[in-house]
This record gives structure tokens, sequence and C-alpha cells, in this order.
């Protein structure tokens, strides 16, 4: 399995794994627009005939502070660690930003302590974070958690 950056050709794949799940109720949405003018945010994993079988985005929100969002894995691929490898892909490059917290607000927040994230009160992160919600059909009564991962120092 090998975690790349996304290419402009997986926009189209990448949004319907991500809606697939939100009209599920088990993410929020993107609109396909969102996901072109964020590209560089994303990585995929692809099978051998290059179809996305995963995605993940690691937002920058402020110098001390990324998220990890719009995490999909096909139904297909789950429990294979392809979550667990892209969690780690941004965990890696926050730190090689020198970005030293990342968070995540999510419906499973059991994968993401596997993965090392605490718990946090969603109080407990910077206002800045909450742009987006303003779109969220759920707003304001959000119904994520909120996990942090503090990257140690030196690491």
């Amino acid at each position: 399995m090998k975690v790349e950056k996304a290419k402009i050709e997986d926009v189209k794949q990448m949004h319907g794994l991500v809606n697939m799940f939100a009209n599920k109720g088990e993410m929020l949405p993107r609109a396909l627009s969102e996901i072109y003018e964020n590209l560089r945010d994303y990585f995929v994993i692809r099978d051998k005939t290059g179809k996305v079988k995963a995605c993940v985005a690691l937002h920058i929100s402020w110098a001390d502070l990324a998220e990890v969002k719009a995490l999909a894995v096909a139904e297909d691929s789950h429990r294979k660690g392809m979550g667990a490898a892209l969690v780690k892909e941004c965990v890696g490059e926050a730190d090689s930003l020198g970005i030293p917290r990342v968070f995540c607000l999510t419906y499973k927040p059991g994968f993401f302590k596997k993965q090392g994230f605490k718990l946090v009160e969603k109080t407990e992160l910077p206002r800045k974070i909450w742009a987006e919600c303003y779109s969220c059909p759920k707003f304001p009564d959000c119904d994520e958690v909120a996990l942090v991962y503090d990257i140690p120092a030196g690491k």
C-alpha cells in the first residue's frame, strides 16, 4: 500500500468516496469545488488499477495547528490499515512542516484514539477552525467529537 499526494484525476473519485459516507451521516460532505481548491492538502491510496481506495486531507489552520479531515476508505478496503497509513502520513507531514498539533473532528473517535489522538473539548480549539462550520447543515449543533495529536518535540 502506497500513500501518495492526490492528483487532479483523483478528485472525482475522492468526491464520490467522501460523499458516499456523508450521505450515510458518517462524515461531512465535501463539494467538488472544495476538493479541487484544496487538492494540495490531499493524500490518496490507489489500487493496482489506479482507482482511489482511500483519501485524507491535512489542512493547515494556523502556525501551530493542522486538521486531518475528509478521511474516507472504500468499504471493500476497511480493516486493511489504509486509514491508519493516511493519518500517519498527515502527522508526518505536519511534523515536517513544523506544526506541533494536529486535530480532527469526527464521528469515529475510537479510530483516532487508536492512532494516538486524545479527546478534547471542542471549546479548547481556536475559533478559527470553525470557519467552514457555518456552511454545515448541523451548525450550530455540531455532534462531531474533537481529538488532538501533539507531535513530540524533536520527533
